[in-house]
């Protein structure tokens, strides 16, 4: 997959979470923190790929009123267990910070996403996949 298919492929999960907590996402003001974040693959032994492999972290806040949070992250989390996701974390407990959250991975795909609340009225939405290959690029074996 290539970085711009990644980006527009995240991009997508995290609006369809958004939509799932009835979240407005907020438009990025911060060109330091940029929504997609890309880093080489690194190998099991630390080694480092030459062959154009990355993966991605894409991160967007979303608009909601505290008071919307917890049934919003609990939405988010049945609908991922509905598309097959294995939920390895979640919470809703407003001793904690984040108070909210659902952390869960795709067993075939692979791919990470994490919702939770930073703020009286933001959400975070995360999406991170797992090394992908550019189209055409030869993988490198170790």
């Amino acid at each position: 997959m290539s970085k711009p298919r990644a980006e527009e492929w995240a991009r997508h999960w995290a609006q369809s979470m958004a939509r799932t907590a009835k979240a407005e996402i907020q438009p990025e003001t911060d060109p330091e923190l940029p929504a997609a974040h890309f880093t080489e693959c690194i190998g099991k032994n630390n080694e480092i790929t030459d062959d154009g492999r990355f993966t991605l972290r894409y991160s967007v806040r979303a608009k909601l009123a505290r008071a919307q949070h917890a049934d919003a992250i609990r939405a988010i989390r049945d609908t991922l267990e509905e598309k097959g996701f294995e939920i390895v974390g979640y919470r809703s407990d407003p001793s904690k910070d984040p108070a909210n959250l659902v952390d869960a991975k795709h067993p075939k795909d692979r791919q990470f996403v994490s919702a939770g609340d930073v703020s009286d009225n933001l959400l975070t939405l995360i999406v991170s996949t797992p090394c992908l290959l550019p189209p055409g690029a030869e993988q490198q074996q170790w």
